[in-house]
């Protein structure tokens, strides 16, 4: 598992390196730490930065769960073009996102949409969020949705519980080793 991960960091940090950057936020995270990425860079294009760290945070939760509990992860369920969930972990349907930051109506009613069809199907719908600095009102729409909403410590310590892995720990001995300068 520790070179799975570290073969997805390597390619996250080879990624960013050849990335050409055409409100504040000063916070950073464990992910932008492992690759040295400022807020100030993250701000030049945030959009790019949230779907690339959102892809990695992905990633790295399946790699430690198919690795630590694989009799009970399965792959993102796929309904048409839709993936409601990117894992199913036992009883849980978990959908991982970095941060959410966008209140636009479509991403809520996916959100308000997929718990309930998750539910139906006989799972737990969970949310692992990395960051805490999320829209409230995205938050709200999940809930109401019949999400289970992690964020931060939170979801280290559901990880970590389910997994027996403390990814926090796990992720902290990467700090800056996958700088791109």
């Amino acid at each position: 598992m520790k070179t799975a991960i570290e073969n997805e960091l390597t390619n996250y940090r080879n990624k960013f390196s050849n990335k050409i950057y055409c409100d504040e936020n000063n916070d950073t995270d464990i992910l932008m730490d492992i690759f040295c990425i400022s807020p100030a860079l993250k701000r030049e294009n945030k959009q790019y930065w949230g779907r690339e760290l959102g892809t990695l945070w992905e990633h790295i939760i399946q790699i430690v769960f198919k690795n630590a509990v694989p009799d009970l992860y399965k792959p993102a369920i796929k309904i048409k073009k839709d993936e409601p969930c990117d894992l199913i972990v036992g009883s849980y349907a978990i959908d991982t996102k970095y941060r959410v930051g966008s209140g636009d109506s479509g991403t809520l009613k996916k959100f308000k949409q997929y718990g309930p069809l998750l539910s139906s199907m006989g799972y737990k719908p969970v949310m692992l969020f990395l960051r805490e600095d999320n829209l409230s009102n995205a938050i709200n729409a999940c809930k109401k949705g019949g999400w289970i909403i992690y964020t931060g410590e939170q979801t280290f310590n559901f990880v970590k519980e389910i997994s027996g892995v403390d990814i926090k720990s796990l992720l902290l001995t990467y700090a800056n080793k996958y700088s791109m300068h």
